[in-house]
């Protein structure tokens, strides 16, 4: 048994047995502080009825126009809590946020080229390969494609943000 509520400023000392996944990106903390911040209502925590920190999901609203939406920055849940179903739960949070408080066109997320479970997950919950990000994840011993996935919110009739892009773009080259 889980159940969801806003991520606190104490999570941040609790949840590295959620972070110790080597395609979970790791911040420092004045970053999750300053969305917890700025976008509390998008940071979620799952929690057993133990106490025990789950998984996460935090993100954002941005933009401008038809370009406004919601992003997922984060959301991953720890290896011994997976395959219950919450990443759909922590992802609906997202998505009701984005259609209810923000009113926003479509949410949007990064996913590494060669992760093909979140893909099909991100597929099992409606989202489309909207374009390839070239180059969006580097460091000392990679330099890997993003995908960039969409999901049109109801505000988005002609479902226009997610016709695919047919051509890769660069990092710097990103709206948003």
């Amino acid at each position: 048994m889980s159940f969801l509520r806003r991520f606190t400023a104490d999570d941040l000392f609790k949840f590295n047995n959620i972070n110790l996944d080597p395609l979970t990106e790791t911040y420092n903390i004045s970053f999750y502080l300053g969305y917890l911040a700025q976008w509390p209502d998008y940071f979620v925590m799952a929690e057993s009825c133990s106490g025990a920190s789950m998984g996460y999901i935090m993100g954002k609203a941005e933009g401008d126009g038809e370009l406004w939406h919601g992003h997922v920055t984060a959301l991953t849940v720890a290896p011994e809590y997976r395959r219950m179903n919450l990443a759909k739960r922590l992802m609906d949070v997202l998505e009701n946020v984005s259609e209810k408080v923000y009113n926003t066109y479509f949410v949007d997320l990064f996913v590494r080229a060669s992760n093909s479970v979140a893909i099909g997950m991100y597929k099992g919950f409606g989202y489309t390969i909207y374009r390839t990000v070239l180059g969006y994840y580097s460091g000392p011993s990679d330099n890997e494609n993003a995908y960039d996935m969409r999901k049109a919110l109801p505000r988005d009739v002609k479902k226009k943000s997610i016709i695919p892009m047919k051509r890769p773009i660069k990092p710097e080259e990103l709206e948003w």
